[in-house]
């Protein structure tokens, strides 16, 4: 029987916390690239200064992702208000490298999108080159090219609607 292998988001409940702070280690590895940013003394990243606002909150939606019922990463999901504009924003997101190039960062992202309905901004830091390739194929993918792209010499931003 051929089992056809799927990406799919599920919310991170309280007791899961610290399996997200594993996986944001990972993370901040994986960005340091982009943010030269070090390891302090116990060999580990910094925490993340936000993540118990997930579970605080109103607004924000901490998500795992999994592929074949794997764990492969997370996404955590907002819902911003600036200058009078609500809007959704993927604040972090993370795919474990094996996962890579299967398509389970695009399914995730799409179903977030999805889930989600409403304006959106996603924005990538302007020295992180992949990420900002990535962003672009998923979203020109998801709107159809129906999207405006800002760019200053910090970020990359795209803005759409789901």
């Amino acid at each position: 029987m051929n089992v056809t292998m799927k990406t799919t988001l599920h919310s991170i409940q309280l007791n899961q916390k610290p399996v997200l702070e594993n996986l944001l280690q990972y993370y901040f590895y994986d960005f340091s690239e982009f943010n030269s940013a070090d390891v302090t003394e116990t060999g580990k990243f910094g925490d993340y200064p936000y993540t118990h606002l997930y579970w605080e909150e109103e607004g924000r939606y901490p998500y795992f992702i999994y592929y074949d019922e794997k764990l492969a990463g997370f996404a955590l999901v907002s819902k911003e208000k600036s200058e009078g504009n609500n809007y959704f924003s993927i604040s972090e997101f993370f795919v474990l490298k094996k996962f890579r190039r299967l398509g389970v960062g695009r399914e995730a992202a799409i179903t977030a999108f999805s889930e989600h309905r409403g304006e959106w901004e996603v924005f990538q830091m302007a020295s992180n080159q992949p990420a900002q390739k990535f962003w672009r194929r998923v979203i020109h993918e998801f709107t159809n090219g129906e999207y405006v792209e800002k760019v200053d010499e910090k970020r990359v931003t795209q803005l759409f609607k789901s």
